[in-house]
């Protein structure tokens, strides 16, 4: 069935009804309800955008309503279950979401212009690539960008937020140039740099007031009257991405007496949030955005299509295996959000020759059998587990946390051992590994295997594996590369 909102159609909002999301089959198209009357396209298409691609959108803002497509049934599912779980809001207002009985929407680009150019403009920044210039209501959209340069506050900063991370989110909208940060009035703040101030609006637009993770570290974005930084340091305080012969200045302050002096003249303070901003279009890319505004996730996970072999790794609390369905199982992980990172890290991943599913479970715990119940040992409690890596509050491991990738970070290796011993444990973990370094005076190294499925094995078999001297091997996933 398809959704006929044409020119010459009737009024079909006669047509509508209040779907009931049990009753309706899945569906690409998805009908959204009980939106702020205020609400923009972008803000619409941003629930989305961390599911899949959004190909198109219906606005009914007399009704408070829309019908978003995506374009797989995949991702539409994908969408509606994670948001049976947690509440979406707009806004700060909580909207509800079900499948529509329509299987396609067709609109009337005449009917639905600003609409239509929003989802260009949103999709081009999706596909890294530019958004067709001859379209004039696309051109209002991205048409006012003073500057390359962005100014960044970080707003509840309850994990750190490092050079790093914003490099990740940011550089999905372009070539990031140079990055400083600093703090001022207590506050973390950053400086970001463009090759093109186009790209400087399209990451405004889409990440102003988004959260880096779950209901934290809000981003508050501006554009700087600065149009060009001078970086002076490589460092974890600043870095300039085209310049990577600069000393690293330890000690040395990262802006220098000129750049503050510009920067204190620039008094274009955050004024109201752009209506626009919405996209968690950096969800999917950056591996690292959540959506805003939810504080109420649980921290349980349904991970399906495991090879029953797979154990666990992590903060994980409780694991159930589930007993009608081994290749797939409940984990409690320490809180919702190192949910929301396990879930955007490793859905999708491929472990022992299948992709895996990693979504978030309407449970809100992982109960253990009851006593005396024997439930064939499916249920475990890692409670008290040796390896979490994040007991401690603050700890620096919360900035070493990236996506999975081929090149592993190993540390806590005894002074003996040597790059020959290493090669040759982690080629028998399963896998051909292709180059090594040593580095920090030989107490940590990388090592990278031929795929990321490889290292992913390798990170299972062989965190905390037993050196001997009192030396348990601590791997991770590294973001350099050999």
């Amino acid at each position: 069935m398809t959704l006929d909102f044409t020119a010459n159609g009737n009024d079909s909002s006669k047509k509508l009804r209040v779907e009931d999301r049990m009753e309706s089959p899945p569906s690409r198209v998805l009908h959204i309800r009980k939106l702020p009357s205020e609400v923009s396209e972008t803000e619409v298409i941003a629930l989305g955008l961390p599911f899949g691609k959004v190909t198109n959108i219906l606005m009914l803002k007399g009704k408070n309503q829309a019908f978003l497509e995506l374009g797989t049934e995949e991702a539409a599912v994908t969408m509606v279950n994670y948001y049976t779980a947690v509440m979406p809001q707009v806004r700060n207002v909580p909207v509800f979401i079900q499948f529509s009985n329509h299987k396609e929407l067709k609109t009337d680009s005449t009917l639905n212009q600003r609409a239509q150019a929003v989802l260009q403009a949103v999709s081009a920044v999706q596909d890294g690539g530019s958004p067709n210039s001859d379209n004039s209501t696309l051109d209002s959209v991205l048409a006012h960008a003073p500057s390359p340069v962005l100014r960044i506050i970080i707003d509840n900063m309850f994990y750190p937020v490092t050079l790093d991370v914003l490099q990740q989110i940011f550089s999905k909208f372009g070539t990031v140039m140079k990055i400083i940060t600093f703090t001022k009035n207590n506050q973390f703040q950053a400086l970001l740099q463009f090759s093109e101030p186009v790209n400087a609006q399209q990451a405004r637009l889409s990440l102003d007031g988004q959260n880096i993770y779950n209901s934290c570290c809000t981003l508050r974005i501006d554009f700087s009257k600065l149009v060009n930084l001078n970086v002076k340091y490589n460092n974890d305080k600043s870095r300039d991405y085209t310049r990577p012969e600069l000393p690293a200045g330890d000690g040395q302050p990262a802006l220098d007496p000129a750049m503050a002096a510009a920067y204190n003249k620039d008094s274009s303070l955050l004024g109201a949030i752009n209506p626009m901003s919405a996209a968690a279009a950096a969800a999917a890319a950056a591996g690292r955005m959540v959506l805003s505004g939810h504080s109420g996730c649980s921290g349980v996970l349904l991970v399906s299509n495991l090879n029953e072999e797979v154990r666990v790794y992590g903060d994980a609390q409780r694991v159930k295996i589930l007993y009608n369905k081994k290749d797939s199982a409940l984990i409690q992980m320490s809180d919702g959000n190192q949910a929301q990172l396990a879930m955007s890290h490793l859905n999708g991943q491929k472990m022992y020759g299948k992709i895996i599913r990693v979504t978030l479970s309407k449970h809100q715990a992982v109960q253990l059998p009851r006593e005396g119940l024997d439930d064939q040992g499916l249920t475990k409690d890692f409670t008290n587990s040796p390896l979490h890596r994040f007991k401690k509050p603050g700890s620096k491991n919360f900035q070493n946390i990236f996506p999975p990738s081929a090149t592993l970070h190993l540390s806590n290796v005894p002074e003996d051992v040597t790059e020959e011993d290493l090669r040759l444990l982690f080629s028998n973990a399963g896998g051909i590994v292709k180059a090594f370094k040593f580095f920090q005076g030989h107490k940590m190294a990388l090592l990278q295997m031929s795929t990321v499925e490889e290292a992913i094995q390798a990170l299972m078999d062989l965190h905390n594996y037993d050196m001997g001297s009192n030396h348990n091997l601590k791997v991770s996933f590294s973001k350099s590369t050999i």
